[in-house]
C-alpha cells in the first residue's frame, strides 16, 4: 500500500486537484458575473470579478505574448525539475514535493486562462456576462487571453489621519491585490519553500531524510 502512494502520484494528485478547483472557480465567476461585479461575503472579503493581462495579483510589467510564452517555458522547466526530484534517490521530504506541485499547478492554472480563454469565451463587460463560444469566436487570439481574478481581501479600509505628512486624508487599503486560486497556490508554495525547504535548492535536493 505504501508503494502505491509514491511521491510522483502525490505530485500528480496535488496538481490535478488545484487545477480543477482553480478552473471551476474561474469558469463559474466568468460565466456568472459581470466584469467588476462585487459580491460582499464579509466586511474584509469580497468576490470581485476582474481580469488582467499581467502577472500574479494583477501586476503588468511586460508584453502579453511574451508573458504567455515565458509562463509556458517556466512551467516546462518546473515540471522537468519536479520529475527529476521525484525520481532521484535518496528521496526528498514530501513537503518539498508539495511546494513544487503547488507552484506548478498554479502556473498551469493561469496559463490555461492565457492560452484558451480568449478563444472559447466571449468578452466580459460591465453589461454582458461571458458565454462559451465556438473556437475562434472569442474575445482574443491564442496566448492573449486574460487571467480571471476574484478574491479580494481589503482587511483594512480606512483613511490616513490628516496630520500625517504627504498622505494625510488619502484613502488607504491594506492588501488591495485581487487574486485567484492559482495565485494563492503559487504564493503558498513559494513561501513554504523559502521558509522550510530552501536548503534543498542550495544542496541540489540531495537530502536523505523524508517526512
Amino acid at each position: 500500500m505504501k508503494n502505491m502512494f509514491t511521491q510522483g502520484r502525490l505530485a500528480a494528485l496535488i496538481v490535478l486537484v488545484v487545477l480543477v478547483i482553480d478552473q471551476v472557480i474561474k469558469i463559474c465567476v466568468k460565466t456568472g458575473m459581470y466584469l467588476h461585479e462585487s459580491i460582499h461575503v464579509i466586511d474584509w472579503f469580497y468576490i470581485y470579478f476582474t481580469e488582467n493581462n499581467g502577472m500574479a495579483f494583477g501586476m503588468e510589467i511586460i508584453g502579453k505574448l511574451f508573458l504567455s510564452l515565458f509562463r509556458i517555458v517556466a512551467v516546462v522547466l518546473i515540471a522537468w525539475y519536479l520529475t527529476r526530484v521525484v525520481k532521484q534517490k535518496p528521496r526528498v521530504k514530501n513537503g518539498y514535493i508539495v511546494c513544487l506541485s503547488l507552484i506548478l499547478a498554479g502556473a498551469v492554472g493561469n496559463i490555461i486562462d492565457c492560452v484558451f480563454y480568449g478563444e472559447f469565451f466571449s468578452a466580459s463587460t460591465h453589461t454582458d456576462i461571458a458565454t462559451w463560444v465556438p473556437m475562434g469566436q472569442g474575445y482574443a487570439d491564442w496566448l492573449h487571453g486574460r487571467v480571471v481574478d476574484m478574491f479580494y481581501f481589503p482587511i483594512i479600509d480606512t483613511y490616513w489621519p490628516d496630520w500625517i505628512p504627504f498622505v494625510g486624508g488619502e484613502h488607504f487599503i491594506f492588501f488591495s491585490p485581487i487574486f485567484n486560486f492559482a495565485d494563492a497556490a503559487i504564493s503558498c508554495g513559494i513561501i513554504a519553500l523559502l521558509l522550510f525547504y530552501s536548503r534543498y535548492l542550495n544542496e541540489g535536493t540531495h537530502i536523505s531524510s523524508n517526512k
